[in-house]
């Protein structure tokens, strides 16, 4: 700009180079890997014990960072992906946490580095719901200027909608991948061009929690409200009544000491049966 070296990078890359300042461009690059150097921050969030901003050299794999500096996944549960890049970023799963952090590494999964966020999901984590709670903000997000961005991911969205309540049919995943790379393909921005990300890299890797909830409308994960239903389990049920005295919709019913039942009808799945429950006895199912 005006004839002299400008940066118009972000504070990560000013930070890098007061770095390199004082301690040489050598030092910088004995750290990382060939095509990727020096360090990368990560905002970690999610189901891991220690969340916040770690810095890590570049190499590094995924597992390393979740379970060596993260400490694993909270309750000791089963790790299932990271979603890495920020909303418009891409899944991972749990099958390549070996994965080193290197920028190409991380573009051939189908995710991005981004913006440094990386979000880590358990078993309970529904990747279908994940995708379109990550949709709806991109597509809030698009400024309206491309139609194929503006409207594709509106429709995409729509579709994601139907799946999880229920109303997906076959031709669905077809349908979102067709419009998630004719999206990516068409739009002028950043943002148009990477919001597909979470939808496509889902179905690649979770395509049989997609096939769940369109053929079977079953949620795996138990993650999707209008897919589960909530039943109490006799054999655990002690008849205490604290669920039936909590139920904001009235929908379970029984007397003293006997085992109780719920009206999968009135149950409005709100949840507060479970928490309230000190038997482990009412789960979705």
């Amino acid at each position: 700009m005006w004839g002299k070296p400008t940066n118009i990078n972000n504070v990560e890359t000013f930070a890098n180079i007061a770095w390199i300042i004082l301690n040489g461009s050598e030092a910088f690059a004995n750290i990382g890997t060939a095509d990727s150097k020096g360090t990368k921050v990560f905002a970690m969030a999610g189901k891991v014990k220690r969340s916040g901003l770690v810095e890590v050299p570049m190499g590094i794999t995924i597992h390393d960072i979740v379970f060596g500096i993260c400490g694993g996944i909270v309750g000791d549960k089963k790790f299932k992906a990271v979603q890495m890049g920020g909303p418009s970023g891409g899944c991972v799963p749990a099958s390549l946490a070996e994965t080193p952090i290197d920028y190409q590494r991380i573009n051939e999964t189908g995710a991005i580095m981004g913006s440094g966020g990386m979000i880590v999901v358990d078993e309970t984590v529904c990747m279908v719901e994940l995708a379109r709670f990550f949709l709806e903000f991109t597509q809030k997000e698009s400024c309206g200027k491309c139609t194929s961005c503006r409207i594709g991911t509106l429709r995409m969205l729509e579709i994601l909608e139907n799946i999880v309540s229920g109303k997906g049919k076959p031709s669905d995943i077809d349908d979102l991948i067709q419009l998630g790379e004719q999206i990516k393909a068409t739009s002028q921005c950043g943002l148009g061009q990477t919001a597909p990300n979470p939808v496509l890299t889902t179905i690649r890797y979770f395509r049989e929690e997609y096939d769940a909830h369109i053929q079977d409308k079953r949620c795996p994960a138990h993650g999707c409200a209008q897919l589960v239903n909530y039943i109490i389990t006799p054999d655990l049920c002690t008849g205490c009544g604290i669920c039936l005295r909590d139920c904001p919709s009235q929908a379970i019913t029984g007397t003293k000491k006997t085992p109780h039942s719920i009206d999968t009808v009135k149950c409005s799945k709100c949840g507060k049966c479970i928490t309230a429950c000190h038997f482990n006895a009412i789960n979705k199912n």
